[in-house]
């Protein structure tokens, strides 16, 4: 009897929430950290072009962290793994990926009409190659982690609209100290990664679009478009471009992303996203209101 009770105190531990968003995220960072071991131990030491390395590392990060997430969830929650399915990839990778292009395309379009976006130089192709490295990596890692993990996880909990909210004021206390930030700075961050992107995934139910919107995001900016990326040390991308002017419009020392622009153009996004996502019954309700049978999503994906 004693033992029962320890087996059913024990499975309440490792199928609590935290419990399961500590074990996810320490399981893809210690998969992320073997391939950046690896990368050192044996890639480093081969004559490949720098470029290339981080190719490589990169499309390893990403399908190692795909794989982990699925294969410890599988496992963990005794279900198939709907938000990373096979089924949905193409059709994600389609519309994700040219719109957070498209996104980024416009902010830019804002500053070039202010008269303070110049093209200096067009390189070649082979300029892409780094940055889209580094979009892949954060694209894949960085949605795995937040809203496959932590998201997903606190949605169960709290329901929606309240996870929203919380990813919102999370990423805006994470981003108040970061150099050069501002009021503007930190409310785009906020609109971006604490609100657009899970939205995304509320509409969607799966992975795939905020992975290839925060991929299409990152690549755009400082790969085609040659801004700055606060997270990326990139100077180089398919354009040399010189941006000057009003740092509400400029986004200052932080890049294009922080921009006013920037912040309004992601809580308009988002905004849609998630009223297209109510309309299709994709809210869940906090998990104190739901009752048995009735939580969750009313119908199935829309994307």
């Amino acid at each position: 009897m004693q033992n029962t009770v320890k087996h059913t105190l024990l499975q309440k531990v490792m199928h609590f929430f935290l419990t399961k968003m500590v074990v996810g995220i320490g399981v893809i960072v210690s998969l992320i950290a073997l391939i950046e071991w690896l990368r050192s131990f044996l890639l480093d030491k081969t004559n490949l072009p720098g470029d290339l390395k981080e190719l490589i590392v990169a499309v390893a990060e990403a399908c190692i962290a795909t794989a982990g997430y699925i294969f410890l969830f599988k496992t963990y929650d005794k279900r198939q793994i709907h938000e990373l399915s096979a089924a949905k990839f193409a059709n994600n990778l389609v519309i994700g990926f040219p719109l957070g292009i498209i996104l980024q395309a416009l902010v830019i379009f804002v500053i070039f009409l202010g008269g303070t976006f110049l093209v200096a130089n067009v390189n070649p192709v082979s300029s892409l190659i780094s940055p889209f490295a580094f979009a892949m990596t954060a694209g894949f890692v960085a949605e795995i982690i937040l809203i496959g993990i932590v998201f997903r996880l606190l949605e169960q909990q709290t329901g929606t609209v309240i996870a929203l909210i919380i990813f919102i004021v999370l990423f805006a206390i994470l981003h108040v100290n970061a150099k050069g930030a501002t009021l503007v700075s930190v409310g785009a961050t906020a609109m971006q990664a604490g609100f657009m992107l899970p939205a995304a995934y509320v509409l969607s139910r799966n992975l795939w679009l905020p992975i290839f919107m925060h991929f299409g995001w990152d690549l755009a900016e400082p790969g085609i478009f040659g801004g700055i990326n606060p997270s990326s040390s990139l100077t180089q991308g398919l354009l040399t471009s010189h941006i000057a002017g009003n740092s509400l419009i400029t986004g200052g020392e932080n890049g294009p992303q922080d921009s006013l622009t920037s912040l309004l153009l992601c809580l308009c996004t988002g905004i849609i996203f998630f009223v297209l996502a109510k309309r299709s019954n994709h809210l869940i309700k906090p998990n104190w209101q739901a009752t048995a049978g009735n939580k969750g999503i009313g119908k199935s994906a829309a994307l």
